[in-house]
């Protein structure tokens, strides 16, 4: 792995606070990934389920933890099931944990080789009344793929038909929606790296730079720090392409006189940041331009005190979309006839705001919560309006990544990360 060793910690106390939450006499089993194909040999580059990594910080393919808190035996209660590393296997793919590196990586004792685990889980199953099988159940997920987690699943209902079921996710969605410190210090470390891969770009831009070489530019700057890769698909949308909200070919040269919006991010260790700035090919503003892109930064601004322990969601994007109707008819896109006639399921101002001003992030850019539950204290969340205005051939979306705090605002975990126009400006005309 690029990034840094992670005190075992935060997997300890994570299994901690999961098993605390399980019915009696019950085991909860947890699979890695598959690694999947592309055609011919060719694979795609494997990505850990985040869940397995959440409570065990193992971070390679065809590995199962398996959490058992009331097994009579105490060596049982929590188990790891990894390929057995060898000699050929660390010549071809690199070495992969022996026991030792996995006790020192997750803080868990018992390590068997995969070839073992029908056999210990038939001894697991013989002793547990039930058993909580994993899911993904986030409200965006639409999973078409079978996953190794589905396949074992399948599984394990067929052989083990007499057990109860319960499900981890329900318990997942609140515990990884409150950070650890150190899952704190892990997404401020990735908004870190966007910054630096940000301000390689602001350097760069100039009329007739491609959307692609900013890219480069970006993915650059990640790796030499450390990051493996960016958090999401990066959206790099010049002139009218910012007005497409999912914009992600990045092909089209940049114009004088243009703006492009980036919505980039680094990931560090599983851990996402999710940044979106729109910055001037040419190095200034239009009067007009900054106009708008002053309003989405008061916009954001104002949304980010509203980010407090028991807000909720369905009335924290009410209230901003009053701070942004407001914007919307200062700068004379709405008036107060639009707002007086504006349906209530898609109010006035969705014509130039048309999306969600905030997500829950962490180990997925779009990370678990559960959205009908208060906002808590340590929860982290993007702050990210908008405006787009296709009649003017550009859009602007402001966006940062902050911690709720269990007293005033929240913290900008981007503070650091240049956003005032003035300050954009002054930095690309150095």
């Amino acid at each position: 792995m690029k990034y840094h060793p992670i005190n075992n910690k935060l997997f300890i106390k994570n299994r901690e606070n999961f098993t605390a939450k399980m019915n009696p006499n019950s085991l909860a089993v947890f699979n890695s990934n598959d690694i999947y194909p592309i055609g011919a040999d060719s694979t795609m580059p494997f990505e850990q389920n985040r869940d397995i990594f959440y409570l065990s910080g193992v971070d390679q393919d065809e590995s199962i933890l398996v959490l058992f808190p009331d097994c009579p035996k105490e060596n049982h209660r929590e188990i790891l099931f990894l390929t057995e590393t060898n000699d050929h296997i660390a010549v071809w793919e690199g070495a992969k944990l022996d026991k030792e590196a996995a006790f020192k990586t997750s803080g868990i004792k018992t390590v068997y080789w995969l070839q073992d685990f029908e056999k210990v889980m038939h001894e697991l199953m013989s002793q547990a009344d039930t058993v909580y099988i994993n899911t993904n159940e986030h409200y965006r997920a639409n999973v078409v793929t079978e996953t190794r987690e589905a396949r074992f699943n399948k599984w394990l209902r067929e052989k083990y038909p007499a057990h109860g079921v319960a499900k981890s996710n329900p318990i997942l969605q609140r515990l990884r929606s409150v950070k650890d410190q150190i899952e704190l210090d892990l997404i401020q470390e990735a908004c870190n790296i966007t910054e630096k891969g940000f301000r390689r770009v602001l350097g760069f831009l100039k009329p007739g730079v491609w959307e692609h070489e900013m890219e480069a530019e970006f993915i650059h700057e990640f790796i030499r720090n450390r990051s493996r890769r960016f958090a999401y698909t990066p959206i790099i949308a010049s002139g009218n392409n910012a007005n497409v909200l999912h914009y992600i070919e990045n092909n089209q040269q940049c114009q004088a006189g243009d703006l492009v919006l980036l919505d980039v991010g680094a990931e560090y260790a599983n851990y996402s940041s999710d940044m979106s700035r729109t910055i001037p090919v040419s190095g200034k503003f239009t009067k007009r331009q900054k106009e708008v892109y002053n309003a989405v930064n008061r916009v954001k601004n104002e949304a980010t005190k509203l980010l407090v322990p028991g807000a909720t969601w369905a009335e924290y994007h009410v209230e901003v979309g009053k701070i942004m109707t407001s914007e919307l008819l200062d700068l004379k896109l709405l008036d107060k006839t639009d707002v007086k006639n504006e349906n209530p399921e898609w109010p006035a101002y969705k014509k130039y705001f048309m999306h969600g001003t905030s997500h829950h992030m962490g180990l997925d850019t779009h990370d678990y919560g559960i959205l009908t539950e208060p906002m808590q204290a340590n929860m982290v969340f993007t702050v990210e309006p908008g405006i787009y205005i296709p009649a003017e051939g550009f859009g602007i979306r402001l966006e940062d990544d902050v911690v709720i705090q269990e007293k005033g605002e929240p913290y900008n975990l981007m503070k650091n990360i240049p956003i005032e126009a003035d300050e954009i400006e002054d930095l690309m005309n150095k």
